[in-house]
């Protein structure tokens, strides 16, 4: 279990000032200065060394990510862009850092983006975060009156700007090429790669998009120095993480942890353990809904992090949004629930996602009911095939992947409801 004096957010839960003041008081914003004058090479060779990888869900290293940006600028203006769309069902880790500890964030946000050469920084929030946009737009006036940000920010002779940017309410602009787009002022819809943001991105510049949680960790980082960061964790998972847990268990909640921690540990620790106990679970989402769900029993001695998750079970963390379900859960109309936001969030770009969101949707629709036919149960799966990694980003294969999921760890539920229904209207007939 993470020690107190080892968790970089030290006011998760909004129990301390979360002023500038406060945040001073808990250690933030402490030499600033002589972090960013140790030069670029030295930031970004330390994020490298920390093992840091992106907190978003896709799990790209950080230091490799910023090492992409031009070394000169060759007359263009660099930019750092930081995601916090948040809008990953199950996932409310970036939230908390906004309303609670919003100083960690923008600090990383100044380093960061010195460390790529860019003299300002875009967050783009999502626009029903209203709250969290007022505590995060008091947090970067106070900033500016107290020469953290603006001209010489934090006396280290790096001018920086940071713009809060209001989103519209769409997942899809969490993807970082369409967050671009929209952040331009355009219909968020992803952009072909390449070229990379670090090549063209936000108008045509070098721009790195990165979660809010990969940024707010960088300050900390840097300060007690990357072996103390990449001790937690196994190899090439290394750090602490927020977990966010919802559904049915005893206290859900948003807890930072070391990564790599077995589940049952973190749910007995943080949790208070399963609705019901642990014969009670019947599947977990482990990184947000985009993830395949794996089955209860599975789930008990799976070791939280991304290379477990990916090669043991099938799964991935993501954002490490953990969402539990018990035996009481229609597991089959929870898929088709997912479904059905992805066939709604999808663009409309790419004719496989466009199309297959829709068809997915409907055939789940059947199956939540009983109503299809045991065949079709193959040919959803063809489906999910042939729309994952078939379409410009990553929204085709977060529709396919539950529904792969589901017909993998819970096909017998879904024959048997087929079967079910069947007998059923066998039944009534006979009765007539």
């Amino acid at each position: 279990m993470l020690k107190d004096q080892d968790r970089i957010f030290t006011n998760l839960y909004g129990m301390h000032d979360r002023t500038l003041k406060g945040a001073m008081a808990r250690g933030h914003w402490d030499g600033t200065a002589g972090i960013i004058g140790k030069g670029r090479d030295w930031i970004i060779q330390q994020m490298k060394d920390s093992g840091l990888r992106g907190r978003g869900g896709a799990g790209f290293p950080t230091g490799l990510k910023w090492s992409f940006m031009p070394k000169e600028s060759d007359g263009r203006p660099s930019y750092l862009v930081v995601n916090a769309d948040e809008s990953e069902p199950g996932t409310c880790k970036d939230r908390e850092i906004m309303r609670h500890d919003p100083h960690t964030l923008i600090e990383g946000c100044l380093i960061a983006s010195f460390a790529m050469n860019a003299n300002a920084c875009y967050i783009y929030i999502r626009g029903e975060y209203i709250r969290e946009r007022e505590a995060l737009q008091a947090a970067i006036d106070e900033a500016y009156d107290a020469g953290l940000l603006g001209k010489n920010a934090a006396k280290s002779g790096w001018d920086f700007d940071l713009y809060l940017h209001l989103g519209a309410g769409a997942y899809i602009c969490g993807e970082e090429t369409a967050l671009i787009e929209s952040l331009e002022g355009k219909k968020g819809m992803p952009r072909m790669k390449p070229p990379f943001p670090a090549g063209a991105g936000l108008y045509g510049c070098p721009t790195t998009v990165n979660n809010v949680e990969s940024i707010a960790v960088v300050p900390t980082i840097l300060r007690r120095g990357p072996e103390w960061f990449a001790g937690f964790g196994r190899q090439n998972n290394a750090g602490t993480k927020l977990f966010a847990i919802s559904g049915h268990v005893n206290n859900p909640c948003v807890v930072e942890e070391a990564m790599s921690i077995s589940f049952e540990e973190l749910i007995e620790t943080h949790c208070g353990g399963i609705r019901g106990g642990w014969d009670n679970l019947l599947a977990v989402i482990p990184g947000g809904s985009s993830v395949p769900c794996v089955r209860g029993e599975k789930m008990k001695d799976a070791i939280m992090d991304f290379d477990y998750l990916r090669g043991e079970l099938g799964s991935g963390l993501g954002t490490a949004a953990v969402i539990v379900m018990d035996k009481s859960t229609d597991i089959v109309k929870a898929i088709w629930r997912l479904s059905k936001f992805y066939k709604h969030e999808s663009c409309g770009q790419c004719t496989p996602c466009r199309e297959g969101t829709g068809w997915m949707m409907r055939v789940m629709d059947r199956l939540v009911r009983g109503e299809a036919e045991p065949e079709e149960i193959d040919m959803l799966w063809d489906v999910t095939k042939q729309v994952e990694g078939h379409t410009i980003c990553a929204l085709g294969d977060a529709a396919a992947w539950p529904i792969q999921g589901l017909i993998r760890n819970f096909r017998d539920e879904i024959e048997d409801r087929i079967k079910a229904q069947k007998s059923g209207r066998m039944g009534a007939m006979a009765a007539e």
